[in-house]
């Protein structure tokens, strides 16, 4: 994307969750997000990542403090102008399996047509045409358009859920551990797709993940959260083993995550 980045496409403004049965799930924070940016969103099981990224198109509503979409407040009389310009990415893809690759991309167009039209599916011609250009440009091919999408990959079917998501042409991505259940391989290349679609676009993308490796590799920049407060906020370089034990309080090995002064176990003869 060319030219300076709008640093007020996504801002929270000391946002706070309590659940009902007492959970605090983000304390105060505060961030903005500018346009184009691909924002990797980092923590424990437990952070408040997925709450936050659900915040954004009003799934889950604050209990304090205010998210602001492109100018727009996100509150409940806000909504039907605010989601039609939000893709979703989903860990479980989230699609209809019986149904086609073709008709799982065009529901991502439901929230900007009338009711009878989506209880009817019949969609504007454009629409339709938009589904042909995506499906080629996430790589699959025509020939995809009439198959299930139960007879796909998990990584065919997360290019389905990355098409549906720009069917709209959303001014932000909110991706939620997108490549949780895809292999090393399969995960990289989604990302590097949704990286470059996005970046072609001109989209924000928030981008949850528990991969530090996959972090530093796709973000611009990597926000990490630990207990519902932001525990660094920074460039995927500066991720340092300093930063990391403030995330996790672990040592990160390889794949494996050790606890710091766990008891050692001697075996006895």
């Amino acid at each position: 994307m060319n030219g300076v980045r709008d640093p007020r496409m996504l801002a929270f403004d000391s946002v706070e969750k309590r659940y009902p049965d007492g959970t605090v799930a983000l304390r105060s924070v505060s961030m903005q997000v500018p346009q184009g940016e691909f924002c990797v969103i980092l923590g424990p099981s437990g952070a408040g990542k997925s709450t936050l990224l659900r915040m954004v198109n009003g799934l889950v509503a604050p209990t304090g403090g205010s998210i602001v979409v492109d100018g727009i407040p996100v509150e409940e009389k806000t909504l039907p102008r605010i989601r039609p310009r939000i893709g979703m990415i989903h860990q479980q893809f989230n699609l209809v399996l019986r149904s086609s690759v073709a008709t799982n991309i065009l529901s991502g167009a439901l929230p900007a047509i009338s009711t009878w039209r989506a209880v009817t599916h019949l969609f504007p011609e454009r629409y339709r045409r938009r589904t042909c250009e995506l499906v080629a440009a996430v790589g699959l091919g025509e020939e995809h358009l009439r198959r299930r999408v139960s007879g796909l990959s998990g990584g065919q079917q997360q290019r389905v859920g990355i098409a549906r998501a720009f069917m709209l042409d959303p001014a932000i991505v909110l991706a939620d551990e997108p490549v949780a259940s895809l292999d090393p391989k399969i995960s990289r290349d989604i990302l590097s797709l949704l990286k470059r679609e996005s970046r072609d676009r001109g989209t924000t993308v928030l981008c949850s993940l528990h991969q530090m490796d996959l972090a530093r590799e796709f973000a611009d920049r990597i926000v990490a959260l630990r207990g519902g407060e932001v525990a660094f906020d920074g460039e995927p370089a500066d991720l340092d083993e300093a930063a990391t034990d403030s995330i996790y309080g672990e040592i990160i090995a390889g794949d494996l995550l050790i606890q710091r002064d766990r008891p050692k176990i001697v075996a006895r003869a």
